[in-house]
């Protein structure tokens, strides 16, 4: 029943993804939520986060935020990382996730979501055919709609991972 919603990984932080791993994998392309994701909400990029973006240049990866937020604050968090990105992308439907991959010149097989919502991200990364790694909120402070899914959110990765437990069991 909620199997729609689990994300493909589920990580502490952005900041702990094997992206080297990854490349070796066969993925060129990564589209990260910005809020909770790479910084606390609204905060501009930090030096963690440009860090981040050197790297994956440095390893081969494409990249391209995609948010929900408008265009001020998507692209004041651009402005010292220099990526692709959409702003007011109305996650969770898959036309901008679509419109991402032709951003980068990747492909539903190439390409990799991060970000730190299953009703959001996760779900419309799936919707997409993108593999969706999940990241904890980098900070409690949240808008109140946000706050509010945040509760169901639990549910949701209670049921996660217990059948992620069950797989572990099996093995």
């Amino acid at each position: 029943m909620f199997e729609r919603f689990f994300p493909d990984e589920y990580v502490a932080s952005t900041y702990v993804i094997p992206f080297e791993k990854l490349y070796e994998e066969g993925y060129r392309g990564v589209i990260f939520d910005i809020d909770n994701t790479l910084v606390p909400h609204g905060a501009p990029a930090d030096e963690r986060a440009w860090k981040l973006f050197v790297r994956l240049k440095e390893i081969g990866f494409a990249s391209c935020l995609l948010s929900n937020n408008r265009e001020p604050r998507v692209k004041m968090f651009n402005r010292d990382i220099g990526t692709e990105y959409i702003f007011n992308a109305h996650k969770p439907s898959m036309k901008n996730y679509v419109r991402a991959m032709e951003l980068m010149g990747t492909d539903r097989k190439t390409t990799l979501f991060v970000g730190d919502q299953l009703f959001t991200d996760v779900w419309g990364a799936k919707r997409t055919g993108i593999h969706s790694i999940l990241v904890r909120p980098i900070h409690p402070k949240e808008e109140i709609q946000i706050v509010l899914k945040r509760y169901l959110e639990r549910i949701v990765l209670h049921f996660y991972m217990r059948q992620k437990s069950r797989k572990t069991d099996k093995m």
